[in-house]
């Protein structure tokens, strides 16, 4: 008898309905299925989702990852596509920084035109906007 979900969740940090997701979207193929009608994984099963996981660790987006699959299916194929995927992922990652440093500068910005006064006087509020009644 294979892996069943549980053991798969555990090896892997992931949880059992993100597995069965992930078998429903066709990233993880269905399983075979026990006579009591569990599911059983293989050890090729428990490497696939590794694969995704770490994918999904380094924030591949599931199309992204879906094709990296694809693509290490096919061992002999060149790597270039597999980097064209990396830069465009990283491009993302640079943009969601400059994103994130730019929301940073600004929300610092804010904080130092407060006045420790009362929310009334708070410069951080009225930047925002007028406050719903």
């Amino acid at each position: 008898m294979g892996l069943t979900i549980g053991d798969l969740g555990k090896a892997t940090s992931t949880k059992v309905e993100t597995i069965r997701y992930y078998e429903r979207i066709g990233l993880l193929p269905k399983p075979v299925r026990t006579a009591g009608n569990y599911r059983a994984y293989s050890e090729a099963d428990l490497d696939r989702l590794s694969f995704i996981r770490r994918a999904r660790d380094l924030g591949f987006p599931l199309e992204q990852v879906r094709e990296l699959l694809s693509l290490s299916d096919d061992k002999s194929q060149p790597c270039a596509a597999v980097d064209r995927i990396t830069s465009a992922h990283l491009r993302d990652i640079d943009r969601k920084i400059g994103d994130l440093l730019a929301l940073r500068s600004e929300l610092s910005r804010m904080l130092t035109t407060c006045r420790q006064g009362t929310i009334a006087d708070c410069r951080i509020i009225e930047t925002l906007g007028p406050a719903l009644p």
